[in-house]
């Protein structure tokens, strides 16, 4: 029987880009040509750009440091939405087994994929996300998309069936990754004055869910989008670069900011959750991926939000006359629900919440 509330919707099939670019080809297939975006390759303007704030979690806990590095923490989150993290205590050695296991995973014959493909009334698994329609265009990506926590409503045929050592591996890093969310979401509460209960009686038994993300070369990466332009829906994301492929970008000032990743950082942003539970304070902020024609990209994303079977609105110890709330109440079930049923386009899920 299914497990109760991971029924979150579902996504057409689409052919593995991995396995399209098997045969070497010169030209992209129309369904994939993007020319509705900006040029994903980016002219470098006669200034320098700004970088992403970078968040020392040791400073964060240190006496002597702790005020300067928490008024960084709020500046990053109200003014950037996205932010790298370092000295989280994640331990290195099982950041490399991610890493290479992942690619591992990725490279397994495509008889092996198919035990784990997605299915036509699931979004679980390999394939794409959020596509709706067989005219519209499809991204430059494969992923594998599944939900971790809390254990009952994960599906029997993906995580409890990976090949080992990656099952054991992506079990510990999905309890490092609660632990450390978990911290730096009460960390957020504390920049922005907030009651920490009204973060833990979100989080603290929340749905975790990782997204792994094949970017493979493209004969002409001008001409389309590993992952089209959105915000994330969810509470918190914690991206992990698995190699030293750049091609993350946000969109800050009307404009496309590339982020370098520090080596062994989580690139850290605001979802549109967190968004609702600040009332608006912290913003989720509009990001994209681009591929390019020399070298595969990938990463893992790890997403925190709130436990399917609750609902969720701004923290009442952020509500006063003064500042009072700016989104409606809404189920989580039915939030994530009516992401899925949609294309993924910018930040348009959030506008129906809006008081």
């Amino acid at each position: 029987m299914e497990p109760k509330g991971t029924d979150l919707g579902s996504s057409l099939l689409v052919p593995s880009v991995q396995e399209l670019v098997k045969e070497p080809i010169t030209k992209v297939p129309l369904r994939y040509v993007r020319l509705d975006q900006d040029p994903p390759i980016i002219s470098q303007p006669p200034y320098s750009l700004p970088e992403v704030p970078v968040i020392d979690m040791a400073r964060l806990s240190s006496e002597n440091s702790a005020d300067h590095e928490l008024e960084k923490l709020h500046l990053a989150c109200k003014d950037w939405g996205f932010f790298q993290i370092i000295n989280h205590e994640v331990g290195v050695s099982l950041l490399d087994k991610v890493k290479e296991e992942t690619q591992e995973f990725f490279n397994l014959p495509m008889e092996e994929k198919k035990k784990f493909w997605q299915t036509t009334d699931d979004i679980e698994g390999f394939g794409q996300a959020f596509v709706v329609s067989e005219e519209q265009k499809l991204d430059w990506a494969d992923m594998f998309y599944l939900v971790t926590l809390p254990h009952g409503i994960r599906k029997p045929h993906l995580l409890p069936n990976l090949p080992m050592p990656f099952r054991d591996t992506l079990e510990a890093y999905s309890r490092e990754l609660k632990n450390t969310a978990i911290k730096t979401l009460l960390y957020i509460a504390k920049a922005l004055k907030m009651e920490s209960k009204d973060m833990i009686v979100l989080f603290e038994e929340g749905m975790q869910g990782m997204r792994m993300n094949y970017y493979p070369p493209c004969p002409q990466p001008e001409q389309v989008i590993g992952l089209t332009p959105h915000s994330d829906a969810v509470g918190i994301t914690f991206l992990l670069q698995l190699n030293e492929v750049p091609g993350l970008q946000i969109r800050k000032d009307e404009i496309w900011i590339p982020i370098k990743p520090l080596p062994n950082a989580f690139i850290v942003n605001i979802g549109e959750i967190l968004e609702i539970v600040t009332n608006g304070q912290y913003k989720s902020v509009e990001h994209r991926a681009i591929v390019n024609s020399e070298k595969e990209r990938l990463s893992i994303a790890t997403f925190l939000s709130p436990k399917l079977d609750g609902d969720l609105g701004p923290a009442p110890s952020l509500i006063t006359p003064k500042t009072p709330p700016k989104f409606t109440r809404v189920a989580v079930a039915d939030f994530f629900k009516n992401l899925f049923s949609r294309e993924l386009n910018r930040k348009t899920n959030l506008e129906q919440y809006y008081v």
